[in-house]
């Protein structure tokens, strides 16, 4: 008997890797034949998914901006790919593959779950440019994903936000899982008992505005003064886009000492073990951000800010934070409380690893996410929703 094949699409072969591995290799274990789709598979991230099992895919993928031809190049390419493979069944994941491989898909009469991973800047509403670009992609999204067999979210306000906007309708068959999730083998907790004024702040994220990047640099900038031991540290990859930070500034900022700039890292864990509080500042519209689910799993008191995504993985006061964004008082204010309560560290990184571990275990979320697709294919709507 074949086994059922499924293609998974993804803009990045390093997400596959990072964040999908471990389902990767779960769905293979699971008796499926899996596919994997990405832009740019390099030599370092082919072997890998080799390793795993799977069989990568390369496909052409503007990640950034609009171009109708280059847009419909992709549709079709990825048509392609589903009938040549002859794919059961196509799981993509972040905004374009989702919205392009659901239209392919769609051309095939091949079923679909499209995991929903946060909705970006675009929805933040923020700007002019950030409105328009949510007018456009809220209709890409309703003549792509309403004949999904079912839409995966990873928070409620992102599944009510395509209700009140008629992306999709109510009857639309959903599922909810929390993340990512993370390899608590690998993000294994240490005890943390520093109780010294040399409190190590750490952020990892894309370093654009958004990610409150400028904010976090401007609280460093202000709370150095008062407590010279404290340290900021900063990982994270440039983008070239208007609100990528420049990198000259960083290293300037760096050299006096304000921030200690780190670049991208292949170890972060590292870094996490050796830092004290993890701070993301956001008011992009995230998912759950995979960031903060590797620093609770280590054992890391949160802060971050109450938005879809991010008010998710904080339990207030118990293992961190949540401030309104964009509020630079409010984020001084939550990360002196441990400069001058360094006690509290340790208690809240202790909530913070019960609390990875009671709903951002990967075993958790791959085992739901299993389950949905079972279901697809069986066709057992009971058990979908």
């Amino acid at each position: 008997m074949r086994k059922k094949r499924i293609l998974m699409v993804a803009s990045s072969e390093d997400s596959l890797v990072s964040f999908r591995g471990d389902f990767i290799k779960n769905l293979i274990k699971s008796g499926f034949d899996v596919f994997v789709a990405a832009p740019d598979f390099t030599h370092k991230r082919y072997p890998t998914v080799i390793d795993y099992g799977a069989k990568p895919i390369h496909y052409k993928l503007q990640r950034t901006k609009l171009n109708p031809f280059k847009d419909m190049a992709t549709i079709l390419e990825l048509k392609r790919i589903i009938t040549q493979n002859s794919i059961d069944l196509v799981f993509p994941y972040t905004v374009k593959p989702v919205i392009y491989s659901s239209i392919a898909a769609n051309f095939c009469n091949v079923p679909v779950i499209s995991l929903i991973t946060g909705l970006g800047f675009t929805f933040t509403g923020l700007t002019f440019k950030a409105r328009r670009l949510q007018t456009l992609n809220e209709f890409l999204y309703k003549i792509s994903i309403r004949k999904n067999k079912v839409i995966v979210f990873q928070n409620s306000d992102d599944y009510q936000l395509f209700l009140d906007r008629n992306i999709i309708a109510k009857n639309q068959p959903v599922g909810f899982v929390s993340g990512s999730g993370v390899n608590l083998n690998l993000y294994k907790y240490r005890i943390n008992d520093n109780t010294t004024k040399k409190i190590r702040f750490l952020i990892v994220a894309r370093l654009i505005k958004e990610k409150g990047i400028g904010l976090y640099i401007e609280a460093a900038t202000i709370l150095k003064k008062t407590y010279p031991e404290a340290e900021f540290h900063m990982i994270g990859d440039l983008f070239n886009t208007p609100s990528a930070m420049k990198e000259d500034l960083l290293i300037d900022l760096h050299d006096q000492g304000i921030i200690m700039y780190h670049g991208q890292q292949d170890n972060v864990q590292d870094h996490l073990f050796k830092s004290d509080v993890f701070v993301l500042p956001t008011y992009y519209r995230e998912g759950v951000p995979r960031s903060i689910l590797e620093a609770l799993s280590v054992g890391l008191p949160i802060i971050t800010t109450n938005t879809p995504g991010c008010k998710e993985t904080v339990i207030q006061n118990e293992n961190g934070f949540l401030i309104e964004p964009q509020n630079l008082d409010a984020l001084i204010n939550a990360m002196e409380y441990f400069l001058i309560n360094p006690s509290k560290i340790k208690d809240m990184g202790i909530n913070s690893r019960k609390y990875a571990e009671e709903k951002f275990d990967v075993n958790i979320i791959n085992a739901n996410l299993l389950n949905i697709i079972d279901s697809v294919l069986n066709n057992d709507k009971d058990e979908i929703i």
